[in-house]
């Protein structure tokens, strides 16, 4: 009985520590963004390859962006996330990346001039939304969409001030917005104003000047 006790006491302990751990990694993210200034996160797949016109397009985008004073955010990683930091830090920008450590897939990009490492996902998620102005998804996968959608319940349930979110590329996300409309807003699982918490765009020229149109850098 006296070992069991031992053992709730000692996880108790481990849960406790765990705490402060998590107070810790967002104290620390905190004070590494504050000075970054107004800055558009860029989602997008791991597995993009430099050849890709998304990653080229992606570089494009942050080249962009930097120009016209914006910090780029990126989950840190290779494919799209690397081609945005990449764009970003040659003209010279505030480049971010936010990594999560991962078994596999997650290797740091050199081009990220700002680098943060996080042990929990749901940290990192905060703080790609506590820094942004605006939200640029390109094509990914399930950790994109993880990152869409949690955004766009935030702003549709108004937990968060509501901010430009970008789907780029029409070609790979026709399929998601024609199931939006005939599946959940047809089923009445959405609403129309709903479907207005998001633009989809091509080309990068049109998302920066999107951008600001809402945000004065």
């Amino acid at each position: 009985m006296e070992e069991k006790q031992y053992l709730v006491d000692a996880l108790s302990v481990n849960e406790s520590w765990r705490m402060f751990r998590i107070m810790a990694e967002f104290v620390d993210a905190i004070e590494e963004l504050s000075d970054i200034g107004r800055a558009v996160t860029v989602f997008g797949s791991a597995r993009t390859t430099p050849d890709h016109p998304y990653y080229q397009k992606a570089e494009h985008l942050s080249r962009l962006l930097a120009q016209q004073g914006f910090s780029v955010i990126t989950g840190g990683g290779p494919g799209i996330m690397e081609a945005a930091n990449k764009g970003a830090a040659e003209a010279g920008g505030t480049s971010v990346g936010m990594n999560i450590r991962l078994p596999f897939e997650q290797t740091p990009n050199e081009f990220a001039n700002v680098k943060l490492y996080y042990k929990y996902f749901f940290i990192r998620k905060v703080m790609f939304v506590k820094f942004a102005v605006a939200y640029v998804i390109m094509p990914g996968g399930f950790g994109t969409m993880d990152e869409l959608f949690e955004a766009l319940t935030l702003i549709q349930t108004k937990r968060i001030k509501s901010f430009p979110v970008i789907l780029m590329g029409s070609e790979y996300w026709k399929g998601l917005i024609a199931w939006l409309k005939e599946t959940m807003l047809a089923q009445g699982m959405i609403s129309r104003e709903d479907m207005e918490l998001f633009r989809v765009m091509d080309e990068p020229e049109e998302v920066v000047d999107y951008i600001r149109k809402f945000v004065i850098v």
